[in-house]
């Protein structure tokens, strides 16, 4: 059985920093892409950071330069490390894992990220 879990949200002041972490069970590690989505109250879910198993990396404008997103392979974990965080980046962040292969997608159950201003 697939599973994704997420850790590492909370309540942070403007400015501060979060590190989330992502750990993956259940699956081979193979071609794949895992990414962070982001959804605040009221609105779609959006993608805030991608990286392949290539280690190709893909961020959302509104976070380029304060998000950095990471993965080990040893650990089947992704990181993303959120500094400079801003009330905008509040929300339910999710950890998403997409197969290659099979074209499936898997995702994990959520953390929550506060930014207060």
């Amino acid at each position: 059985q697939v599973q994704l879990v997420e850790s590492g949200g909370g309540l942070v002041q403007t400015g501060g920093s979060l590190r989330l972490s992502c750990v993956v069970s259940g699956i081979s590690f193979r071609g794949n892409t895992m990414g962070w989505y982001r959804q605040a109250p009221g609105k779609q879910r959006e993608l805030v950071a991608s990286i392949t198993s290539l280690d190709r990396i893909n961020y959302a404008d509104s976070v380029k330069g304060r998000f950095t997103i990471s993965r080990d392979s040893a650990k089947n974990t992704v990181y993303l490390q959120m500094n400079s965080l801003r009330p905008e980046d509040t929300g339910g962040y999710y950890c998403n894992y997409h197969d290659w292969y099979g074209g499936m997608d898997y995702w994990g159950k959520g953390t929550l990220v506060t930014v207060s201003s």
